[in-house]
């Protein structure tokens, strides 16, 4: 490794004009050399654009053994990527181009999922198929793919492109559940993991489920797996994230207890079956509450979790929280609740914004009218709670809100 020896009075004053100038190598620590000086390692490939400053005398050595610095010692990912890239392409290498490296992606398994703007044109011009051979080494992976945008074919199907591998079937455990899907061709949410633990929490024993947005089974697999459903319908229309969901049911050993309708949940024939229903689908899910209530025990309703993305003013508004014994919303505890103004000390989970109560509020009387419409008699709903699962958007939320819905 070329380094710059010095006397140790200069050595600080030295560094500072490497790093000013880019040149200093950062991989490695600086060392002491024959004849009591301090030598910084500097880039090679920097070399030759090297000047160096009069007043300090220094003159060019090769160290033979460097040490490594304690931060490529603990180097991340991505900062290996970048070296090894920056390394790879030498003089080519430029501020452009490293702003098409990525700093974080998706791992499932060995496969490593890179976002859509990551190594556009420029990089694999310089460097071909050598590209993803480099970045996979990197990673740590055997296969790579890029994202896409979401098609707009109704099913949100991912755009991504196989870059390195021979297939893109993944395995991912979520929860002590095993999810295996083809990363090009059904999506896998991540963000959607505090929903997911909160379903496998409700107290489902014997009950029966209908997920009318089932996909691979997000939600349908801790219904059965964890919060103790005794049978689901799960309705999904996209052909590729149905034969994912047959593999899950089978991998974790449920498929006897689950009924797959693989078509369009709006034209779903079930009826009078469930004791609660999953309506995992955004921005929004109001097609499928006519579904809903049509597939609601008749007798003895039940619950239904409807998933919605709402969009609260910029503007500062009124802060609510969740207030015990009283008829309105009750929490996931299942006491009743209902929404007052706080001036008192922030409960974390129990701030309710004003238009998420209003949307939940609507929502519940939407639900009520559709239900005595069907049946021909009133229905009563009531708010349980009001789930903020992410922020989806600048103002914009997903909610998911538990509806009671009884005769």
């Amino acid at each position: 490794v070329p380094a710059l020896a010095t006397e140790p009075q200069f050595a600080q004053r030295l560094r500072e004009h490497l790093e000013e100038e880019r040149l200093l190598d950062g991989r490695y620590r600086l060392q002491d050399v024959p004849g009591g000086r301090v030598a910084l390692p500097v880039l090679e490939e920097k070399l030759s654009q090297m000047r160096l400053p009069q007043e300090m005398p220094c003159g060019l050595v090769w160290i033979q053994d460097p040490i490594p610095s304690r931060a490529a010692c603990r180097q991340t990912p991505a900062k290996k990527l970048r070296d090894e890239l920056r390394r790879l392409l030498g003089e080519s290498w430029s501020e452009e181009l490293e702003r098409d490296v990525p700093r974080a992606w998706q791992r499932h398994g060995d496969l490593v999922l890179l976002s859509e703007d990551s190594f556009r044109a420029a990089l694999w011009e310089k460097l071909g198929p050598a590209l993803w051979e480099t970045v996979a080494s990197a990673l740590g992976a055997q296969r790579l793919a890029r994202q896409g945008r979401v098609l707009p074919d109704g099913m949100r199907s991912p755009s991504v492109t196989l870059l390195l591998g021979e297939d893109g079937w993944v395995e991912h455990v979520d929860n002590g559940i095993r999810y295996t899907f083809d990363v090009t061709k059904c999506m896998f949410s991540l963000g959607n993991i505090t929903e997911k633990l909160r379903v496998a929490s409700l107290p489902c024993s014997g009950e029966v489920l209908v997920d009318l947005y089932a996909g691979i089974g997000y939600f349908t697999l801790p219904y059965l797996v964890h919060a103790g459903a005794a049978f689901a319908h799960a309705c999904e229309w996209n052909g590729h994230a149905v034969e994912a969901l047959r593999r899950n049911l089978a991998l974790n050993g449920v498929q006897d207890r689950c009924r797959i309708h693989h078509g369009d949940s709006r034209q779903l024939e079930l009826r009078d079956v469930a004791d609660r229903v999953n309506l995992g689908l955004i921005p929004s899910s109001e097609e499928g509450w006519p579904v809903a209530c049509r597939v609601l025990k008749r007798g003895t309703g039940g619950v239904l979790h409807i998933h919605h993305n709402v969009e609260s003013r910029p503007t500062p508004t009124p802060v609510l929280r969740a207030e015990r014994g009283s008829p309105g919303a009750a929490g996931s505890d299942g006491e009743a609740q209902h929404p007052t103004e706080d001036s008192g000390k922030e409960t974390p989970g129990a701030r309710i914004k004003s238009e998420w109560q209003r949307w939940a509020e609507a929502t519940a009387a939407r639900i009520r009218g559709l239900l005595a419409e069907l049946h021909g008699q009133p229905w009563r709903t009531s708010v349980l709670h009001i789930e903020a699962v992410k922020s989806y958007a600048p103002h914009v939320h997903h909610l998911v809100l538990d509806l009671e819905c009884r005769p």
